[in-house]
């Protein structure tokens, strides 16, 4: 099967269906951290290349519920719009429906909540919520899936260890990195149960 792993610089999706066999690529503007097949572009550039298999993971910044805030001047809504950052997140929204409505067979988006405005931009609301203690990782992040002719993830492994270690990381340069890459043990049970295609 022909995979492709949108917007991961990771590379740790990839693996886990190069693992099983498949012609996995990442597609990501940086480089990858684990050396592999991984195209260094923009994606959607290469969406015509006849995939099976689109697992897509579209920046977050203004598109999530917690950046509520920033969507008015100095984060108080009584001092009215930013009007920067509502156009900002309209041209993400705009990148993750071109994500989710291509077509590929096959296609999961992933971001954490959704804001209200972006999901009303996209015309979709996510078809299932997952978490990392259920599939072996011991933390916290709500991570919401979008998901076109694929079935919802499975639980693997729930463990009882809920630290929410994204949400503490303190600032630095690669905080953002940090807490966008997707942890091995989702990534695993993607790789598992959306190989049976």
């Amino acid at each position: 099967m022909r995979v492709l792993v949108a917007c991961e610089f990771s590379g740790i999706v990839r693996q886990a269906f190069c693992r099983r066999g498949h012609d996995a690529w990442s597609c990501d503007l940086l480089d990858t951290e684990i050396p592999g097949q991984h195209m260094k572009c923009n994606v959607l550039t290469v969406l015509d290349m006849n995939w099976d298999l689109m697992i897509a993971h579209p920046p977050c910044t203004y598109l999530s519920n917690s950046s509520a805030k920033h969507l008015y001047i100095d984060c108080k809504k009584t001092n009215g719009p930013d009007p920067i950052r509502w156009k900002h997140m309209a041209a993400a929204a705009e990148f993750f429906a071109k994500l989710l409505n291509y077509p590929i067979p096959r296609i999961a988006v992933e971001n954490p909540i959704m804001l209200g405005h972006a999901r009303k931009l996209i015309g979709a609301s996510h078809d299932q919520l997952i978490q990392p203690w259920q599939y072996g990782e011991p933390e916290t992040k709500a991570t919401c899936l979008w998901l076109k002719n694929l079935p919802r993830l499975t639980p693997t492994k729930i463990v009882s260890g809920r630290d929410a270690r994204v949400h503490r990381e303190g600032p630095s340069p690669d905080r953002w990195k940090n807490r966008s890459r997707t942890l091995p043990g989702i990534a695993e049970a993607m790789a598992e149960q959306w190989s049976i295609f």
